[in-house]
């Protein structure tokens, strides 16, 4: 599938045209035919084969023109004569937080500044400081964007690693030599980004095995080649290593190669106290060398006396002592989710309209959806007026007059200004179902500052959830340097919810701060952040972070079934 390709090249033509300074509406419409096709579910040749390009919401003839042209030819003439006009080391920095399109053409044009290198020496000398529209301070945030950058280079986002691995291993499946097969490492335990993928297979004919897993379409290079590993480039430069096993260790091999390295050290440890020998190939008497189990994971961990550990769990936060004193948490599962809570519709920046999310939420089996779309301040994601939010809640109430056993919720992702209070007054906010609230401006108050902005807008009476609570964008913005714990006792306090907010990117609230919730007893919900239809199933990976974080089905508001969101909503309604 070449969906990742062509979503890639469009995004950069968007990006050139910002540098170029095009107007808003032209590189709009690249970037959401960009986000269109990078979450289809069907092959982009397949689809302009059959001369369906055109039947892709917002792409038009004259795009549909260039996108065939870049799946037949593997190039674009129009996106080689960006790349001349503006040098293509720029786009490398619109990806460190603090920098925008005009900012980096600004450092380009007065300063000849292409690449990042030029740019870190430039702030480090205080020449950019100077620059109109810069500042020190804008200077000294461009540095530690610098920073964040090479701390996350080399990673990939969760969603990314696991459509590769899913792609491979469905490719892998064909090999009849293969006996079982499982993905490993970092992203078994679904890890908020992965280094490389890890792949494991059991097998008697080991080389065919790695012939096949060579040929597979998607390779660029060979890095490794050998009996028991072999190690592949793919063409978005993720590496992928896979060993294959003896069918009788595959087991032990798999517990071992999925990690962490420190809950191995903690079995082992446990595996020696009681005269256990633990290694990737099996368990072993200490003394004797008998093999004693191996064949499976649990196997290993019940002959251990320990209950069997979920891979999310094992980064050794407690968990071997939890399973030692049979306390694990019966981790939420995937299929436990009713509902979405925060979706975007086409009355703000979405895509869709309410009836075609309604429609992709009844395929995805759920009962609910809430749509949160952005209040009125925020222009630049055309959030609605008063006026329009009762407009939509009237069109709300029609969709639920025509819908059996389906529920549209009327909500609002609420603007919390610098003040702490909301963008909308408490009789506006009554007329929702929900009141989601969030930090879209001004994210470079003094930690102080934020920590009371939030605290304040939570103590409003109609709130009930904080949306990505720490403003993370992965790779692109740290979280805010804001006081958690205070938060989450300010959320238990007056029963907010706190959400895991699911989008690839945001992850927000991340695995550790979610346990250190669970822990203080607050209450979450996981929502998408959708934008268009095929966002939705991206609950999967704020679920992975649930897990992750230690949560059971109970602490989720949107496990709970419809009837249930109804007699709560009656209740609270009724205080």
């Amino acid at each position: 599938m070449k969906n990742q390709f062509v979503s890639s090249v469009l995004y950069q033509i968007a990006d050139l045209l910002d540098l170029k300074g095009e107007i808003f509406f032209k590189t709009r419409a690249y970037r959401m035919a960009a986000q269109r096709i990078e979450v289809l579910d069907e092959d982009i040749e397949l689809i302009a084969k059959e001369n369906r390009l055109e039947e892709l919401p917002g792409v038009g003839e004259a795009l549909a023109k260039k996108i065939k042209e870049l799946i037949e030819t593997g190039k674009l003439e129009y996106f080689e004569k960006l790349k001349k006009e503006i040098p293509e080391e720029l786009l490398v920095m619109l990806d460190i937080s603090g920098l925008g399109p005009k900012k980096v053409s600004a450092l380009y044009h007065k300063l000849g500044i292409k690449t990042i290198e030029q740019l870190q020496k430039a702030c480090i000398d205080g020449k950019v400081r100077i620059l109109e529209g810069f500042g020190e301070i804008t200077e000294r945030n461009i540095l530690r964007g610098i920073q964040l950058k090479e701390k996350t280079s080399g990673r990939v986002l969760l969603n990314v690693a696991i459509d590769d691995s899913n792609l491979y291993i469905a490719f892998l499946k064909k090999c009849k030599d293969i006996i079982r097969l499982s993905i490993a490492g970092s992203l078994r335990r679904r890890k908020e980004t992965i280094g490389d993928l890890d792949i494991l297979a059991s097998s008697n004919n080991p080389n065919k095995v790695m012939d096949f897993f060579t040929a597979y379409d998607d390779v660029n290079k060979v890095l490794l080649k050998g009996s028991t590993k072999t190690s592949v480039l793919l063409n978005d430069n993720l590496q992928v290593d896979l060993r294959v096993v003896k069918d009788e260790n595959f087991g032990a091999a798999l517990q071992y190669f999925t990690g962490s390295k420190e809950h191995n050290v903690n079995m082992r440890s446990i595996a020696i106290k009681q005269g256990f020998k633990l290694n990737e190939y099996g368990l072993f008497q200490k003394n004797k060398e008998k093999f004693v189990a191996g064949k499976n994971e649990e196997d290993i961990y019940h002959k251990l006396g320990l209950s069997y550990i979920e891979p999310e769990l094992r980064e050794n936060t407690g968990e071997v002592d939890a399973a030692l004193n049979n306390l694990l948490p019966d981790l939420v599962k995937y299929n436990d989710i009713k509902g979405d809570l925060h979706i975007h519709s086409n009355w703000s920046d979405g895509l869709e309209s309410i009836e075609s999310l309604v429609h992709a939420a009844k395929k995805m089996e759920y009962e609910y959806i809430c749509v949160t779309d952005h209040s009125q301040s925020l222009k630049v994601a055309n959030g609605l007026s008063e006026n329009k939010v009762v407009k939509k809640i009237k069109a709300i109430e029609k969709i639920n007059d025509k819908e059996k056993n389906f529920h549209v919720f009327s909500g609002t992702e609420c603007d919390i200004k610098t003040d702490g209070t909301l963008d909308y007054s408490d009789k506006i906010l009554k007329m929702f179902d929900f009141v989601a609230i969030g930090i879209h401006t001004s994210f470079k108050m003094s930690p102080k500052d934020l920590n009371n902005r939030v605290i304040k807008a939570m103590q409003n009476e109609n709130v009930d959830f904080l949306a990505h609570p720490t403003c993370r964008i992965i790779g692109r913005r740290e979280p805010f340097e804001i006081d958690i714990e205070s938060i989450i006792d300010t959320a238990v306090n007056t029963n907010t919810y706190l959400e895991i907010n699911a989008f690839p990117d945001r992850l927000d609230l991340k695995d550790l701060h979610v346990k250190i919730a669970k822990e203080k007893k607050a209450n979450f919900i996981i929502g998408t952040d959708s934008h268009n239809n095929n966002h939705l199933p991206f609950m999967q990976y704020g679920i992975a972070m649930a897990r992750r974080g230690w949560l059971e089905k109970k602490d989720i508001l949107n496990t709970y079934s419809l009837s249930k969101i109804l007699k709560k909503l009656d209740c609270d309604s009724k205080k």
